[in-house]
């Protein structure tokens, strides 16, 4: 049996073009393509394709909401992300929604139609500069936890109190401790965090 697909893509061009590709790719049957996520909501819970081809920056509702509601309706269908978006948050947000892969449009189209049947397979194909981006953001999560578990109790509480927008001169009041203290404390936490600002401090403790 043909593996189905069906495109969701507003360049006009582009969704012709796939749609040719996959149409004339060994084992591939393309069922339709839509140029908003309205019309592709609609649409694929009839046709109920085996994978659909999402592009991100649609008009009206963007793919990312649209990959959410669609997994909602055809759990067993497998969405891949064919996008220009090279972002972390497109990146994470796209999976967090139930995209199984993450495709650039530049992939050459043999690769593309591979990556169709691996995701079809089960697999998660991803473009080789976001799988790096996707390893790099576990990397640098991973850090973050061993830094801020690396910090005594008393700083913990400190950089939860600038986390919460704290003055330097509350933080002493709130702890009865003196002001130079809580700035002793601060050079320590940038130290141990392997920081320069309250910023980057703050933004490595919220995303341990």
């Amino acid at each position: 049996m043909s593996v189905t697909v069906s495109i969701v893509e507003d360049n006009e061009q582009l969704r012709g073009t796939l749609a040719r590709v996959i149409s004339r790719a060994d084992g591939f049957a393309c069922l339709g393509h839509y140029a908003t996520a309205e019309a592709a909501l609609e649409n694929l819970p009839k046709e109920k394709p085996n994978v659909v081809l999402m592009d991100i920056n649609l008009p009206g509702m963007n793919g990312v909401e649209c990959v959410r509601r669609l997994k909602q309706l055809l759990p067993e269908t497998q969405v891949m992300m064919l996008t220009a978006y090279e972002d972390t948050d497109n990146i994470f947000n796209s999976l967090a929604a139930g995209a199984s892969g993450y495709m650039l449009k530049r992939t050459p189209r043999a690769e593309l139609v591979e990556a169709i049947r691996e995701v079809h397979r089960g697999g998660s194909p991803m473009s080789a500069h976001i799988a790096r981006k996707v390893v790099q953001s576990f990397q640098q999560s991973a850090v973050s936890v061993q830094q801020t578990e690396d910090l005594s109790p008393r700083e913990r509480e400190v950089l939860d109190c600038l986390a919460q927008g704290f003055l330097y001169k509350e933080i002493a009041d709130k702890l009865g401790v003196s002001y130079e203290t809580v700035h002793t404390y601060i050079r320590r936490i940038y130290e141990k965090l392997q920081v320069r600002t309250r910023t980057e401090a703050v933004a490595k403790f919220l995303r341990r």
